[in-house]
């Protein structure tokens, strides 16, 4: 149950539909069972993807995935594979596909304002014949993301037009926002300074995104 701007709570999908109105037909239409040629050219100029899993506790999560264009490979029409590069090693994503295999997948191309949608079901892969070919400065991932898909489709480009993402004129001056070691330093306690934590931001970067 959720609730509207005034408080009243909505119960069930017929009071939403009330409200929001008959799906539009195109938008109906428009999910595919498989990658296209435009799908799958989209994929190739796509530098970054957002990954939403959800856990067997029903916990949501959603995960930033970059790399260069091209990084998630197109197996077939009906596969992808993402590679799983060094983080934080919290590996929140793929636990949640162990116990629940259902992701989304939101994909973004700079310069452009529609969107690519995919929903699917995914699994943990660590075939030395995929990974070998996803190395990056001659390192190969330890792992990665193998989605069957389910459906694909484009979205609209109303939410990028809205928030004017690439347009640089709505940049901030990033030193109107905390670094990360200032971020760690006030949330986190660690007792080392801000100093201590740029550098060692800095490092992490420098040497380990691969």
């Amino acid at each position: 149950m959720t609730e509207d701007a005034t408080g009243s709570a909505l119960a069930d999908q017929t009071s939403l539909r009330e409200i929001i109105g008959p799906k539009m037909p195109l938008a109906i239409e428009k999910e595919m069972p498989r990658l296209d040629a435009h799908c799958r050219h989209f994929i190739t100029l796509s530098p970054f993807l957002c990954l939403g899993t959800m856990g067997a506790d029903g916990k949501a999560d959603v995960s930033p995935r970059g790399d260069p264009p091209g990084f998630v490979k197109v197996l077939d029409d009906r596969t992808i594979l993402i590679p799983d590069r060094p983080g934080n090693r919290r590996v929140d994503s793929m636990s949640n596909i162990l116990s629940n295999p259902s992701v989304g997948l939101l994909f973004l191309v700079p310069g452009m304002e529609e969107t690519l949608r995919l929903n699917g079901r995914a699994s943990l892969t660590t075939d030395p014949a995929l990974l070998s070919d996803m190395a990056v400065d001659g390192k190969v991932p330890k792992l990665a993301i193998k989605v069957e898909i389910g459906e694909v489709f484009f979205h609209c480009g109303k939410a990028l037009k809205r928030s004017r993402l690439w347009d640089p004129a709505t940049r901030i001056d990033r030193k109107t926002f905390p670094s990360m070691g200032q971020l760690i330093h006030d949330q986190r306690k660690t007792g080392l300074s801000v100093e201590a934590l740029e550098k060692f931001v800095e490092d992490n970067y420098r040497s380990e995104l691969y």
